[in-house]
């Protein structure tokens, strides 16, 4: 019968877990400590699953030329190094920067206040007077603000756990780059004889998306950065690296990242003397979109992932509701991974059903 068949056995047992767990997800007492668990090891792991990829080409690389162990340390060497360097290096550029700019911002802010407000008492849009619309931008970014001081506490408290974070994340980490071969064979334990060789090519599939999505995004936000920085510099752009750094972290959010990424800079690009430079800051991040979309991403990324962008608009739209930032930052690789996982069943389905009317059709000759 058609309800005995392989999918509806799978879709019924997907859909009795699904029930099972909302109904939990109703009882406080029964949730709540997984909900404690969870959040307390979710940024470890997904630190530490980042750095893994990142860090794995290379691992492999040495392990060419020293045993596995040795080419570990040597790369938690490098690594401690870069960041130790940075932080001297860059570190100071940057804070003297930031706070360049918190000196002068209220000053600048206050002399384009001003001079918008003359300007506005002149003028009059649809029956209503420019300083009123002056009056309702201010309130709302009056509250804008109250929302961003709520966000400025949230990551006050999420930098409280910085350390405890830095402790775990080096363990994680050393140990997914030391038994990350032994995975694979643990979990085809669990599946009989005839379906490991299935289950090895899903997992082979759903690593190789990862890779390539964590390890060609961070490429691509980099040389994203890069391109801002020259931009910035070309429009004489004040704070110039700052912003640029700012504009590479959150390249990292595909379509969405971008633009927050820009706003710092069109910030400093409003209060500053030249009267268009918020014109240029655009067409720099217009250029660069244009480079990064039809040069460095297709050159780097490819097509391998093939997610088309309306999907990833969405995706990211409802992760960032449910889950804030680290939503966003899950949301396309943990679609990625999904979107493997329903490929290779609907081909292992096509070829269960050739071989079983292969079977049929041998059994009756």
């Amino acid at each position: 019968m058609w309800i005995r068949k392989p999918f509806f056995e799978y879709a019924t047992g997907v859909l009795l877990i699904a029930i099972i767990l909302f109904f939990l997800g109703r009882i406080d007492y029964v949730w709540l400590p997984f909900k404690i668990i969870i959040a307390t090891i979710f940024a470890p792991i997904l630190i530490a699953g980042l750095l893994y990829y990142i860090i794995r080409p290379f691992l492999r690389l040495l392990m060419r030329y020293m045993p596995k162990h040795a080419g570990i340390i040597v790369l938690f060497m490098l690594v401690a190094l870069v960041i130790t360097t940075s932080v001297y290096f860059l570190g100071p550029l940057i804070k003297t920067q930031v706070e360049s700019l918190a000196e002068l911002a209220p000053e600048r802010v206050e002399e384009v206040t001003e001079e918008s407000e003359n300007a506005l008492s002149k003028v009059q849009f649809a029956g209503v007077s420019g300083r009123e619309l002056k009056n309702q931008a201010l309130g709302y970014v009056e509250n804008l603000s109250n929302g961003l001081m709520q966000d400025v506490v949230d990551i006050a408290t999420m930098v409280m756990n910085v350390a405890l974070v830095l402790i775990i994340v080096p363990f994680i980490l050393f140990f997914l780059l030391r038994d990350d071969e032994k995975l694979v064979p643990h979990l085809m334990k669990y599946l009989s004889e005839d379906r490991r060789l299935e289950g090895r090519k899903v997992l082979k599939d759903a690593d190789q998306a990862l890779s390539t999505y964590i390890v060609s995004q961070l490429i691509v936000a980099v040389v994203v950065g890069v391109l801002m920085y020259i931009g910035y510099i070309i429009i004489g752009l004040e704070y110039a690296f700052t912003l640029a750094v700012f504009a590479m972290f959150l390249n990292i959010v595909p379509f969405l990242g971008p633009m927050i990424g820009v706003v710092p800079a069109l910030f400093v690009a409003l209060i500053s003397p030249e009267p268009f430079m918020a014109l240029k800051v655009l067409i720099v991040l217009l250029v660069v979109q244009q480079l990064e979309g039809n040069l460095v991403t297709p050159n780097i990324m490819g097509s391998r992932l093939n997610i088309h962008p309306l999907t990833i608009i969405l995706l990211l739209l409802v992760s960032a509701a449910l889950y804030g930032f680290i939503g966003l930052l899950v949301a396309i690789p943990a679609y990625a991974v999904f979107k493997t996982l329903v490929h290779n069943f609907r081909i292992f389905m096509r070829l269960r059903r050739k071989r079983e009317i292969a079977n049929g059709v041998s059994g009756k000759s």
